[in-house]
């Protein structure tokens, strides 16, 4: 596996494929979780923390305050997954110790958030997980999608699932004369930044829209978070949607295979999703690792719909005490046990040398 910065390859080994178990949903913190790895003895760090932001990685979240808090008595942590862009804007208006995004900051936000934190305020990708396409049409199993068919589908172009186009890469499959009903992300989401980012970049002639956290294609179906995309995909026949692997697995939703780069209709897989991190560049320069993720791999055997959650910090907190109560936590998220984790609730751990820079720039924090 390659990861580049700056035009500089670095081999990197994926350390776990993504399993596709059930987890939590956005409202249910549940006590039924798979056991992280606790912290080791002499690595606690006491103190308040607060958090909001992407629903995508709440799964991540929950499993690792569980742990972290279990071992360290001291520590209270609260995440509210109420999407990327509520956490962006808690975290540059002090609401926020912290965000989590499946975005890294815009200009405009990084300007904001580094007059905020009175120093350089970081984007550090600690969960990466793939963007499932995932629908609900009786009796059509295994249908595929090219970039161009999708980007047709959620910008009203195609609103029949017997459509020329969609027959065309469907051979076979029993299609439905029945109207599509798209559902996108009704809150502002990092997982719909990306999904309209891959469509910008695979399918530039057919998506007229730019990439943003809020939905801007007219029609279709607003559903809040990433749970209530799937359990409106799951109680709606009809329905197509995006929505991270870990929530369409726990719904039991239908995945798409998805035409990548080379030609190939991809099935998601863990194998399949890293295939594409591989391609992946740093455009951070020092301690920020913002990553340029390559939509359009050509990359045989590759998924091209992936994300990165990042966690949005100060390099260096007003409060000292919540600079390194923040720290700590997150070097046990950067760990190689807080990693371990995500593989048992439909995530991939970060790449080892990815996961070594991040621990690095956490290791920076104060």
């Amino acid at each position: 596996m390659k990861f580049q910065r700056s035009g500089l390859v670095a081999g990197i080994a994926l350390t776990a494929t993504i399993a596709l178990t059930a987890c939590g949903s956005d409202n249910d913190k549940g006590t039924d979780t798979v056991g992280a790895q606790a912290p080791s003895a002499g690595s606690c760090v006491g103190g308040t923390i607060s958090a909001q932001g992407s629903s995508a990685q709440k799964n991540a979240m929950d499993e690792w305050i569980k742990a972290y808090t279990a071992s360290c008595a001291d520590a209270k942590i609260d995440y509210n997954p109420n999407g990327s862009g509520a956490g962006i804007k808690a975290f540059t208006s002090g609401l926020a110790d912290f965000a989590g995004s499946d975005s890294a900051l815009k200009d405009d936000e990084q300007k904001t958030a580094d007059t905020k934190c009175g120093s350089p305020a970081l984007n550090l990708p600690m969960v990466v997980g793939p963007i499932a396409v995932v629908y609900n049409v009786q009796g059509a199993d295994g249908l595929q999608f090219s970039a161009s068919t999708l980007a047709k589908i959620f910008s009203g172009k195609i609103t029949k699932w017997n459509d020329p186009a969609i027959a065309a890469e469907n051979s076979g499959a029993k299609l439905p004369t029945a109207t599509i009903e798209a559902v996108h992300r009704a809150d502002e989401s990092g997982t719909t930044d990306n999904f309209t980012k891959y469509l910008s970049k695979a399918a530039e002639a057919d998506w007229t829209y730019d990439h943003a956290k809020a939905w801007a294609a007219p029609g279709g179906t607003g559903a809040s978070k990433s749970d209530g995309v799937a359990a409106k995909v799951k109680g709606t026949p009809n329905t197509i949607s995006y929505v991270e692997l870990s929530f369409a697995e726990n719904s039991s939703l239908q995945t798409a295979k998805i035409k990548n780069g080379a030609g190939e209709f991809t099935e998601l897989t863990g194998e399949a999703a890293g295939k594409t991190i591989e391609g992946a560049t740093v455009k951070g320069t020092g301690n920020d690792l913002k990553l340029d993720i390559d939509y359009n791999t050509k990359q045989a055997g590759a998924y091209p719909i992936v994300l990165a959650t990042y966690e949005i910090v100060c390099t260096k907190y007003a409060d000292a005490a919540k600079g390194k109560a923040i720290q700590g936590f997150l070097k046990y998220t950067a760990s190689a046990e807080g990693q371990a984790a995500l593989g048992k609730l439909g995530y991939a751990p970060l790449p080892e040398a990815v996961r070594a820079k991040v621990a690095t720039s956490v290791d920076a924090l104060s």
